[in-house]
């Protein structure tokens, strides 16, 4: 190099952000004529998208594949650089949608209240508002020899939630 030259230390780059409400049109578009629904959309600063999708029947990768494409099809890489991801809701994920309520009913789930109290039991009901968790749990009534076990259904309202998930056991 010549005596006197600068060499730039960084260059910056005018990286165009990609608004969520485009990326979520996209998505919704391409997922209309089936029975997959979208589950959550992330964009980082870096403009590196995370779409989650599912359905009740399992998400296959060749579906996350076309989503893919779809959603490339749609935004040029020479404008707004970006990093996509398209994957299936993970099956140890908190819920984020009512859809994945209504998916895992007849399952046993976990559910955190605000609160800090954890119950577990089955998903029985489900609605825009709320759900319904049939619990068990074994007590002595008094004068009784035995314990007993108790069914209970207990009503939770997403809004005193702080998160639900799917419970994983090996028999």
């Amino acid at each position: 190099m010549e005596e006197g030259t600068t060499v730039p230390l960084f260059v910056q780059y005018n990286v165009l952000m990609i608004s969520k409400d485009s990326i979520y049109q996209s998505v919704e578009e391409f997922l209309a004529s089936s029975d997959y629904y979208l589950v959550d959309i992330k964009i980082a600063p870096d403009n590196r998208i995370s779409i989650e999708i599912d359905s009740f029947e399992g998400v296959s990768l060749e579906y996350c594949a076309a989503l893919n494409r779809h959603i490339e099809s749609q935004f040029d890489r020479e404008v707004e650089d970006y990093e996509l991801e398209v994957s299936s809701a993970g099956l140890t994920e908190p819920f984020k949608v009512v859809k994945q309520y209504k998916k895992n009913i007849g399952n046993e789930v976990e559910t955190l209240t605000k609160t800090g109290k954890k119950v577990s039991g089955i998903l029985t009901e489900v609605s825009e508002t709320g759900f319904v968790l049939q619990t068990e749990r074994t007590e002595k009534p008094e004068g009784a020899k035995r314990k007993m076990t108790v069914v209970e259904n207990l009503t939770f309202s997403y809004e005193d939630i702080k998160n639900t998930k799917y419970i994983i056991r090996f028999k």
